[in-house]
């Protein structure tokens, strides 16, 4: 029995000997230092920046206190309520000579005042150079010395798996390095943003992070990180951030024009399905079919056709009508797109100019929480009945939704919105956005007949 108990134990060291020790650390490490990520954060943390913004609010107040009569009778002051908030962000700088800084429009977003922070303390105020809500992007620029700027990898050299560091000032502590992998790329379809191509990783990305640097282990910029999926609330590991490529495209939009003059080609589209593919007798799995080409669009000028396969944009993959927005969405009116199309079985090139973008359809959701399920489109020649020669139609509104509660209803025009005329969408988003509320007072034009309509 002894020699049982003294075999067993023989074995238990021997296994445990012959065990791989790569798991734990080494007893001596010699001269080699441990593996650390702190000599590439030494070089760019520099470059990541805090940003802090005040703005003014008007304070929400009862209805009837907005009342004329019933303010003079009380003898209250006409100026309305306002309040300070605050809030903070992130930022990157991307030129230290002209001293630019990219971070996100929400973070900036009608701020009165803006403050950035350096990693060595220093503060300056700064201007916003551009902004595009329609991406979340913006740029802003600061007068300083002494600035480091990051190098800027190409983003469309991500693979999943790679390791990313995420820098950021999350819930105002002051910066903070996190660090994961790639979890997915070119995720779209969240409805966070209009164009939408993000990358998704599992580094930690909370409230404040906004604006940072989501970098490589080289120390280049691969992204800026964005907004994070938090059905508690908190971190669960799902953050996503814009890609280098489509940030920097953007940015130099912003520097030019102060704006993204987006164009457009003319063209509707739908997602190739396998049920579509089959019908059209289709090998190709990506991709998707021109429904429609505008009269007098740079897609008819093209010679588009309605059934053509949109395969790629200048040599990018198109997999879907999300991507051939996002695609869309980096090009300047007047830039030439080479486009490669399937037609009748035969792969095309085609060459087209990229035109001034007006806005003919547009889902309500994305201009006010009221407008969920309702489809908005500018007048035609068709719709000019009645003597209505301005204002934005419903194309369509889905039964049960808050607007057709409140009796909206398809075919009907809207002419004003909170006492705003409106001759088209871009005007009708002006005025929502010019006054922030949970209601909506629409002057509705339906047949020979006008009245008002609240949608609360």
């Amino acid at each position: 029995m002894l020699r049982l108990k003294q075999f067993v134990l023989i074995g238990l060291l021997v296994l445990a000997t012959s065990l791989p020790t790569h798991a734990a650390l080494p007893a001596f490490i010699g001269e080699k230092p441990l593996p650390s990520l702190a000599p590439v954060l030494e070089k760019v943390t520099p470059a990541v920046v805090n940003i802090a913004t005040r703005s003014m609010v008007q304070q929400h107040e009862n209805p009837l206190l907005q009342d004329p009569f019933f303010r003079r009778f009380f003898q209250l002051p006409n100026t309305p309520r306002k309040r300070s908030t605050q809030s903070l962000g992130s930022g990157v700088i991307v030129d230290a000579n002209k001293g630019l800084i990219i971070t996100n429009h929400h973070v900036i977003d009608k701020a009165d005042k803006i403050t950035v922070t350096l990693r060595d303390g220093r503060s300056f105020n700064a201007n916003v150079v551009g902004s595009d809500p329609d991406s979340d992007v913006a740029v802003i620029q600061i007068k300083a010395d002494r600035l480091t700027d990051l190098h800027i990898a190409n983003s469309d050299l991500l693979r999943v798996g790679d390791f990313v560091i995420a820098i950021g000032n999350p819930f105002g502590l002051g910066q903070t390095v996190t660090s994961g992998i790639v979890s997915a790329l070119g995720r779209s379809g969240l409805g966070i943003e209009g164009y939408e191509d993000f990358i998704q990783t599992d580094a930690s990305i909370n409230p404040g992070n906004s604006g940072g640097a989501l970098i490589n282990l080289k120390g280049e910029l691969v992204g800026i990180n964005t907004a994070i999926l938090a059905p508690s609330g908190g971190n669960v590991g799902i953050g996503f951030a814009i890609p280098s490529n489509m940030a920097v495209s953007l940015k130099d939009q912003l520097v030019k024009f102060g704006k993204v003059k987006r164009g457009q080609l003319g063209i509707s589209v739908q997602d190739l399905t396998p049920e579509l593919a089959k019908a059209f007798s289709l090998r190709v799995k990506h991709g998707v079919i021109i429904s429609q080409v505008a009269a007098n669009s740079p897609a008819e000028k093209a010679r588009l056709r309605p059934g053509d396969i949109v395969l790629s944009i200048n040599g990018k993959p198109i997999k879907n009508s999300a991507s051939l927005r996002n695609s869309l969405g980096l090009l300047t009116i007047g830039d030439n797109a080479k486009l490669q199309i399937l037609r009748n079985g035969k792969q095309l090139p085609v060459s087209i100019t990229i035109a001034q973008h007006e806005v003919v359809s547009i889902d309500g959701a994305r201009i006010h929480n009221q407008l969920v399920g309702v489809t908005l489109s500018n007048l035609s020649d068709g719709d000019q009945l009645y003597n209505i020669k301005h204002g934005v139609k419903i194309a369509d509104v889905a039964t049960n939704s808050i607007a057709w509660l409140n009796g909206l209803r398809k075919g009907d025009i809207i002419s004003q919105v909170n006492r705003i005329p409106v001759r088209n969408i871009l005007e009708l988003t002006n005025a929502i956005k010019q006054r922030r509320s949970n209601s909506l007072l629409l002057n509705i034009q339906r047949g020979n007949s006008a009245f008002f309509l609240l949608i609360r």
